[in-house]
């Protein structure tokens, strides 16, 4: 049987740990030859090692335009073109208003805002029509979560230019969708340099809010990552798919 994405062309940012690198197994598991993205150069190498056989692993800053210009560049040349764009990279930094330097602001900004927008200008003229774009969200975007300001913002800008990129992309014969995880164990709390004490404390609190008591694996997100890139979604764009374990919802 043939898989959701067999013959596709699947990039997916922020691929080499995480949701993406989850992703990047799952996509490769249902057909599609997948490239993934990462700026960091030791988690690079590490899933150049992890994914040898299953994606070509790129180094590229997300939020670097010639960067995200020459990855497209290359899918164009190497692939012919593009069917599945996975917007996955994202950081999380978390401080009270009161305390939350212009730095961290800009940074969250640059990457998860930024990022995403200069990949999806990037990538217009190598989507193929019947292609789909995938913006990687957050319940955080709906929520009020003390020490958020400038994460949740981040998200629900971006849950908007996926509502502005559904309705341009439309002529091209492109969908675009959200997937809105909640918190998932996918490394992203660890990754703001907390401690590790720190880091399962947060968990810990997280996981009390969650009404499925534990929290998402990547997997999971990935599997809803899936749903949106495929033809399971064909009459879905400007859409979000709430993955949370019910802490929106219940």
């Amino acid at each position: 049987m043939a898989g959701k994405l067999e013959g596709k062309v699947a990039v997916i940012t922020g691929g080499t740990s995480g949701i993406g690198l989850a992703a990047a197994r799952l996509f490769h598991e249902e057909g599609a030859r997948v490239l993934v993205t990462g700026s960091n150069p030791v988690t690079v190498e590490k899933a150049r090692a992890e994914l040898q056989g299953i994606a070509q692993v790129v180094q590229s800053d997300a939020s670097d335009g010639a960067q995200v210009r020459a990855l497209f560049e290359h899918v164009k040349r190497e692939f012919g073109g593009l069917d599945v764009l996975f917007l996955n990279a994202g950081i999380s930094r978390t401080a009270p208003l009161a305390s939350l330097d212009e730095a961290m602001f800009d940074e969250v900004f640059r990457i998860n805002v930024k990022g995403p927008w200069l990949a999806l200008g990037a990538a217009i003229p190598v989507l193929r029509r019947g292609g789909a774009v995938v913006l990687n969200t957050s319940m955080t975007n709906i929520l009020g979560m003390p020490g958020g300001s400038a994460y949740a913002a981040s998200k629900a800008a971006l849950r908007s230019l996926a509502r502005t990129a559904a309705a341009e992309l439309v002529e091209h014969g492109v969908r675009v969708n959200a997937v809105s995880p909640g918190p998932t164990d996918s490394g992203i709390i660890a990754k703001g340099g907390r401690p590790p004490d720190a880091v399962a404390a947060i968990e810990q609190a997280l996981i009390a809010r969650i009404p499925l008591r534990r929290l998402g694996r990547p997997e999971e997100i990935a599997r809803a990552a899936l749903f949106l890139a495929s033809e399971d979604s064909s009459f879905m764009t400007g859409e979000e798919i709430v993955v949370d374990g019910g802490m929106t919802r219940v």
